[in-house]
């Protein structure tokens, strides 16, 4: 199987089992049974049990529903900002480009986690405080993107041809010159997804994003960490499901930029 064919297929796993979680989950993922209490991997518990005694697999997988919601969500709001901040700079120019590109290299300055964890330590923790943290910077690949391809297409005929007849710049945007930015925008939301997923996990393994005794894989991760030695499944199980995620997302990331033959643009 290709690398890109395997991407595919994690996707489609990591979708398929946040939406039937409630149905492939052996238990709830809250049922606290301190009798088994760190208890290995079994037939009635796959991936073993947390030091509640909570089945590991049912929070892995409700776990999986954050990671979907959280990545989706920053891309969708950074997918929206980048674009309509980079049409404004490379369409109009001018003033509104060199502000709009200062902000951008005024956050390319910063690590983006780092302005996250700052940001999320101020909102408090919460998803919805983790997807603003992480939209913060997500949007600035995108911006850049279409800044980019807008500043190489504004020239073309049929841009020139559609402002001879009146048209106006949104429409402009939306249906002549995005049809042409979709292909770059796609394939670095694939990217996204995958950054996005590792800093919600970053953010709850550090106590900042989301809270217990909802499941998350980054604070399954923190939990599992005091018990490395007497019960390293804790931590191999979220550890494994998080890099396994973000290796698929990059494989369709990989293949969707050779197939759209996308070139990196900055």
């Amino acid at each position: 199987m290709k690398p890109f064919h395997l991407g595919i297929l994690i996707l489609g796993v990591l979708l398929g089992t946040a939406v039937l979680a409630p149905w492939l989950s052996p238990s709830s993922p809250s049922e606290v049974n301190l009798q088994e209490a760190l208890s290995f991997p079994g037939r009635q518990h796959p991936c073993g049990q947390d030091p509640l005694g909570r089945d590991v697999l049912s929070r892995l997988l409700y776990g999986a529903r954050i990671s979907v919601i959280v990545g989706f969500s920053t891309v969708a709001v950074s997918l929206t900002l980048g674009t309509l901040l980079g049409f404004a700079a490379g369409f109009y120019g001018r003033f509104l480009d060199e502000a709009i590109m200062r902000l951008v290299d005024v956050l390319l300055a910063f690590p983006g986690i780092l302005l996250a964890i700052a940001l999320s330590a101020i909102l408090g923790p919460s998803p919805r405080n983790v997807i603003l943290a992480l939209c913060a910077t997500g949007w600035v690949p995108y911006a850049r993107i279409v800044r980019v391809q807008v500043l190489a297409l504004r020239s073309a005929d049929f841009v020139q041809a559609a402002r001879s007849l009146g048209v106006g710049d949104w429409r402009m945007l939306y249906r002549h010159l995005l049809p042409n930015l979709l292909a770059p925008l796609i394939v670095e939301a694939t990217f996204g997804i995958a950054g996005a997923i590792l800093g919600e996990a970053g953010l709850s393994f550090l106590g900042l994003g989301v809270q217990p005794p909802t499941p998350s894989w980054g604070s399954m991760l923190n939990e599992g960490r005091q018990f490395l030695l007497v019960a390293p499944h804790l931590t191999l199980v979220p550890g494994a499901a998080i890099m396994t995620v973000v290796l698929g997302l990059n494989f369709m990331g990989d293949g969707l930029r050779d197939r759209l033959d996308v070139k990196g643009e900055s």
